[in-house]
C-alpha cells in the first residue's frame, strides 16, 4: 500500500489553505474528493444558485484531473443541499449533463441547514485508471 497522497488542482480556491484541507487524497486506486462548492478563486460563494452548482462541477473536474481521472471514473457521489425540495429542479439538469450514461455512480442526497455560505456541496469517491 503506498502512502496517501494530497491532491490539489492547479487553480485551486483560497478554501484549502482557510481551513486546513485537501482537494482530495489518493491512496492506490482510488480518488477521495473532499466536498467541493461554488467557490470563486478568493472562498467566496457564487450567489447565482445554478451558476454556484456549475461552478462545484467545474471545481470538482479540476481536483479529478489533477488526481489522474474524470467523471466517468466516479464511483460514489455525496451531495449535500440546503434546500433540496426547491433546489433538485436546479441541480438534476446539470447532473445529467455530467453523467450521461450508464452505469451511473452511486449517489446520496443529504439535506442541511448550513454549508458555510454555500447551497450546494458534491464530494465523490472516484477510481484512478490503470496508467498505460
Amino acid at each position: 500500500m503506498t502512502q496517501p497522497e494530497a491532491v490539489f488542482p492547479a487553480n485551486r480556491h483560497a478554501l484549502y489553505e482557510a481551513h486546513g484541507y485537501s482537494a482530495a487524497v489518493r491512496s492506490d486506486n482510488l480518488l477521495f474528493v473532499s466536498g467541493q462548492v461554488g467557490a470563486r478563486h478568493d472562498g467566496s460563494p457564487e450567489p447565482d444558485f445554478e451558476a454556484q452548482v456549475r461552478l462545484a462541477f467545474a471545481n470538482l473536474e479540476a481536483t479529478l484531473l489533477a488526481g489522474g481521472c474524470g467523471f466517468d471514473d466516479i464511483i460514489d457521489v455525496t451531495t449535500f443541499h440546503t434546500d433540496p425540495e426547491k433546489q433538485f429542479e436546479t441541480i438534476m439538469p446539470v447532473k445529467n449533463e455530467v453523467f450521461k450514461r450508464t452505469p451511473y455512480p452511486s449517489w446520496t442526497a443529504v439535506g442541511v441547514n448550513w454549508l458555510a455560505g454555500f447551497d450546494f456541496e458534491i464530494k465523490v469517491i472516484a477510481r484512478i485508471p490503470n496508467e498505460t
